[in-house]
C-alpha cells in the first residue's frame, strides 16, 4: 500500500468512526445528557451554553457561602469569586441543591437565597445528596458533592479553598475526609491550596497515592499546607503554567483513568506573612498536644479548640490582637479561594483551547 493510499484509508476510517459515533450518540444519548434532559439536575443557561460549545467552565462549591461566613459577606464573596472566573475567560458554575433540585450554575437570585439561608442549608457531601434531593431540601455542596455534580454534567475543573485529609491518628480512628475518596473515583481536577497542617499531610499524600490520584504542585516542588507554602513534603508532580495543567487533565480524560487530579496552588507571596501567624498557632497547638500526650480521638478536638483559643475565637477576654487574628483567618480563607479561582479559570481556558485544537468537545 502506497503512503497516499494509506493516508486516504486512514482518513476514511476516521471519518467512518466519527459518523458511527454520532449515530450511536443519537440513538443512545449519554448518561450525562439524559440526566439533564430528565430534569434530574438544572443547568443555568450560560453553563448549558458553555457546555454545548466546549467553553471554559469552573465549578465552585457552595459550603463556603452557607457555612463559611455571615451574610452579607458570604454573598459579596461569592459574587467576587465568580467575577474573577469571568474576568479570566471562564464561566462560573456555583453548585448547590435548592428545593431538592441540584443546580449547576446559580442565578443572582439563587445566590442571594443560599446566602440568606446560611447554615440552615444542609452541608452536603456525597453521602447526603440523595437525602437532600428526596426531602426537597436545600443543600450547600462540599468538595465531594461538588465534584460529583461537576463530573455528572461534564465540567472538568473545580476550584475550592483547601481540601480535607487524613486526621492525625487516622490510621486508628479512620477519620478520613470523603474529599480523598471522591478524588479517587471522580474525574475532575480540583484546584486548591492543599491541606491544613492540623491534618496528617504525610498520610493524606499516602492515601491519595493509594486512591490513584495524581497530585501536582503549581510552580513549586513542595506540597503546600494552605496557610503556608511549605509543608516539608515533596509533591509527586510539578506543573508550571495553565497549559501544563491542561495537558495533564486532558491526558487523564483521554486515558479514562476515572479518578481526579489534585492541583495545589501555594499561598501568594503577598499573603505569606499573614499565613505564618495562623500557621504558628497550629504548630503551637501541635507541640502542646505532644507535651500533654494527647493522642487518638482526643487530639483533633484539642487541636481545633487550641488553635481557636490562640487566635482569640474562644477567649471571653479577647484582645484586639486576638480579634485581628480571627479577621485575618477569614481574610486568608477568602484570599486563597480567590487566588485559586484565578488559576482555575486560566487552567479551564487553556483546557478548552487544547481540546478545541484537538477537535474535541
Amino acid at each position: 500500500m502506497t503512503p497516499s493510499s494509506s493516508s486516504s484509508s486512514s482518513s476514511s476510517s476516521s471519518s467512518a468512526l466519527s459518523r458511527l459515533s454520532n449515530i450511536q450518540n443519537h440513538l443512545q444519548p449519554s448518561d450525562q445528557n439524559s440526566k439533564i434532559s430528565s430534569g434530574l439536575v438544572k443547568l443555568s443557561p450560560e453553563v448549558a451554553d458553555a457546555l454545548s460549545h466546549g467553553g471554559a467552565i469552573v465549578a465552585l462549591e457552595s459550603t463556603i457561602i452557607s457555612h463559611g461566613m455571615p451574610y452579607p459577606q458570604n454573598l459579596e464573596t461569592a459574587k467576587e469569586v465568580e467575577a474573577i472566573v469571568r474576568n479570566n475567560g471562564a464561566i462560573p458554575a456555583t453548585i448547590a441543591i435548592l428545593n431538592g433540585v441540584p443546580c449547576i450554575g446559580l442565578t443572582g437570585d439563587e445566590l442571594e437565597t443560599l446566602a440568606n439561608l446560611g447554615s440552615k442549608a444542609q452541608k452536603t457531601a456525597r453521602r447526603d445528596i440523595s437525602y437532600v434531593v428526596a426531602t426537597k431540601g436545600n443543600g450547600a455542596t462540599t468538595v465531594s458533592a461538588t465534584m460529583f455534580f461537576a463530573s455528572m454534567v461534564g465540567i472538568p475543573v473545580f476550584v475550592t479553598g483547601g481540601i480535607g485529609g487524613v486526621h492525625r491518628h487516622g490510621e486508628h480512628t479512620m477519620d478520613i475526609s470523603s474529599d480523598l475518596t471522591e478524588l479517587g473515583r471522580t474525574p475532575v481536577a480540583v484546584i486548591s491550596a492543599g491541606v491544613k497542617s492540623i491534618l496528617d499531610i504525610s498520610r493524606t499524600l499516602e492515601y491519595l497515592e493509594t486512591q490513584g490520584v495524581c497530585v501536582a504542585a503549581y510552580g513549586t516542588n513542595e506540597f503546600p499546607a494552605f496557610f503556608t507554602e511549605t509543608s516539608g513534603f515533596k509533591a509527586p508532580c510539578r506543573v508550571d503554567c495553565p497549559e501544563d495543567c491542561a495537558r495533564l487533565i486532558d491526558a487523564n480524560m483521554k486515558l479514562e483513568l476515572r479518578n481526579g487530579i489534585l492541583i495545589t496552588v501555594p499561598i501568594p507571596k503577598e499573603h505569606a506573612a499573614s499565613g505564618n501567624i495562623i500557621e504558628s498557632a497550629i504548630q503551637t497547638a501541635l507541640r502542646e498536644a505532644r507535651e500533654k500526650n494527647i493522642t487518638g480521638n482526643a487530639e483533633t478536638p484539642f487541636l481545633l479548640s487550641r488553635v481557636n483559643q490562640l487566635t482569640g475565637g474562644a477567649s471571653l477576654r479577647a484582645t484586639r490582637f486576638h480579634y485581628c487574628c480571627l479577621i485575618l483567618n477569614r481574610y486568608l480563607d477568602i484570599a486563597l479561594v480567590k487566588n485559586n479561582a484565578l488559576h482555575g479559570a486560566k487552567i479551564s481556558v487553556a483546557l478548552a483551547k487544547l481540546r478545541e485544537n484537538c477537535g474535541q468537545r
